[in-house]
């Protein structure tokens, strides 16, 4: 393309075969330090796939582009997520991918602005980056600048009551510019995120506090994609919200079926295992 926008869209590869690569990228960096949040990247891979390839306007040559959609990861520990799709987006090389988790590594095992080309904010303190967005999107709003910001959140901080100062400003200031997405594991480190609060019907209480919210399949590409296309569509004044049902561990079905928790344990040998089982399915 011949300006910044969508560059890395404009590739033949799918969707779907972008999404196996981060969930491959994702278990070589899980390798190489015998851990990390693998559940969630597996489970999100969908979601960054459609986010990186489908959505956001970037440049992967000038991560710092004044132009570039903005996408914060509030959930600092799902870095090794994000560092799989900064490889595959061209941002990061890929030869980096084995320092994952080392000393003077530009991919520390929580996400660090500071360290990382491509990441936004420093997350990991949770409940804040919906905060760090609103003031993000007013700020680009305020020098005219019709970029996007995405925030990618957690189930588990909605139970923050930052969040939901967060939820109110932004449509106290119309932020039109703001989308959230929260990935809806349903697991959080006491339990499940639906033991944990009271959450009932999460797209009903945002669209009581004036967000257009929808709901759907986040391991559904097809459906992901749609529901991106219809948050950009939206021409009222306010923020979106997209609330995402991720299943962990997605696509390395042994790992799927053991009991979940908040961080999967993989046994020495079993990485090996679950990358032959996600080769077995990769997409054409």
């Amino acid at each position: 393309m011949t300006d910044h926008g969508r560059i890395a869209a404009a590739s033949n590869v799918s969707l779907a075969l972008r999404a196996w690569n981060i969930r491959r990228k994702s278990l070589l960096m899980g390798e190489v330090q015998g851990q990390g949040y693998i559940g969630q990247a597996l489970g999100v891979a969908d979601v960054l796939a459609a986010s990186y390839f489908h959505a956001l306007r970037y440049d992967p040559k000038d991560p710092e582009w004044e132009g570039r959609d903005r996408f914060l990861l509030s959930i600092g520990h799902y870095a090794i997520a994000l560092y799989a799709v900064l490889m595959e987006a061209g941002i990061l090389p890929e030869d980096e991918l084995e320092t994952y988790g080392m000393d003077d590594s530009r991919m520390p095992m929580s996400g660090m602005a500071s360290y990382t080309p491509g990441m936004e904010i420093t997350g990991g303190s949770l409940g804040q980056g919906l905060g760090i967005a609103v003031g993000m999107a007013m700020g680009l709003k305020r020098k005219g600048n019709p970029a996007f910001v995405y925030n990618l959140m957690s189930d588990g901080e909605l139970g923050e009551g930052s969040t939901w100062e967060a939820v109110m400003s932004a449509v106290q200031h119309r932020l039109d510019n703001l989308i959230c997405l929260v990935d809806f594991n349903d697991q959080q480190a006491d339990g499940k995120t639906t033991a944990a609060l009271a959450t009932g019907d999460e797209r009903a209480k945002w669209e009581t506090f004036g967000w257009h919210a929808q709901r759907v399949d986040g391991n559904d590409l097809d459906a992901v994609v749609a529901a991106f296309d219809a948050a950009r569509a939206v021409t009222e004044a306010k923020p979106r919200v997209i609330i995402f049902d991720t299943t962990m561990c997605k696509g390395v079905p042994f790992l799927e079926t053991r009991e979940i928790t908040h961080f999967v344990r993989v046994e020495a040998d079993e990485w090996s295992k679950a990358l032959a089982v996600l080769e077995e399915g990769k997409p054409a």
